[in-house]
């Protein structure tokens, strides 16, 4: 029986450069042995304060430029007409740098060419085209990021978060991986940094920790009196949190939040409303 276990590790490596490329913060990850999870922050402030060269640059990394491209880049003077298809492609390309499609495609792109390679083999790798859920609240973040960093823990793979391969949480137990490019996680909050997540990282692991042992029923554990500030914090109790977190094993369901955040996201999409089924 061939082991394909190599397989996750090339796509954590490809998520590594593609973090690097893109305004698209990974918050969490888990790659399993025939899916994965992301949780990602679209940062499109960031893609508009790259410069155009910078544009390109990035672009370049992942795609060979047109002749036209390069001759800009080198410095060339152009025409009027051809400096404007530049800075249309250099715009389109911006675009595509924070775009969750974009990071996905080029992910799912390289793992089938070199699945199909090492196989000898062509045609569909996936099954299917990604779904993807928008996170509305602070509470349907962490509700995701620890449905994802418990997936191994779910599927029996290992009993403890610091042995779960291939995970974000991982990761940042271990200070980074031992490959050379580790993907760029968005940090838990610090002191001066205010773009991170805003948790502290050793309140979201002992409520990863909990929330693992509560949802496995042959899994002997108790919800410890010093977690309680954090759900007290984001106005939950532990059952409510049990099933915010099974959401996202729901079919169909395109957003997490509360009521007022699902009502404020179905008016950016021109909706009435965003339904969201009982837990």
């Amino acid at each position: 029986c061939q082991n394909y276990e190599h397989r996750r590790q090339w796509m954590v490596d490809k998520l590594g450069q593609l973090s690097r490329l893109f305004a698209i913060s990974v918050c969490a990850y888990a790659v399993m042995s025939n899916h994965y999870h992301l949780v990602l922050k679209v940062e499109p402030e960031t893609a508009a304060s790259w410069t155009e060269r910078e544009v390109a640059e990035r672009w370049a990394a992942l795609f060979q430029w047109p002749l036209l491209v390069r001759r800009w880049y080198q410095g060339e003077c152009l025409l009027e007409p051809e400096l404007v298809v530049v800075q249309q492609l250099i715009h389109l390309w911006r675009e595509r740098l924070h775009s969750i499609s974009w990071l996905v495609r080029l992910l799912n792109e390289t793992l089938a060419r070199q699945a199909n390679k090492e196989d000898g083999c062509k045609g569909h790798f996936w099954e299917g085209r990604f779904k993807s859920q928008a996170l509305l609240s602070d509470s349907a973040l962490l509700a995701c990021m620890a449905y994802v960093d418990l997936n191994p823990i779910r599927a029996a793979l290992t009993d403890r978060p610091e042995q779960s391969d291939y995970t974000s949480i991982k990761q940042r137990l271990d200070n980074g991986p031992t490959d050379p490019l580790p993907p760029l996680l968005l940090p838990f909050a610090r002191q001066g940094k205010p773009d991170g997540l805003p948790y502290l990282f050793a309140d979201y692991l002992k409520l990863v920790d909990w929330t693992g042992r509560a949802i496995r029923a042959n899994k002997r554990g108790h919800i410890p009196a010093h977690l309680a500030p954090i759900l007290v914090r984001l106005g939950l109790d532990g059952g409510r949190w049990l099933q915010q977190v099974t959401l996202f094993r729901r079919p169909g369901i395109r957003v997490v939040g509360d009521q007022a955040h699902r009502q404020q996201f179905a008016r950016h999409c021109g909706q009435q409303r965003c339904h969201q089924p009982s837990c």
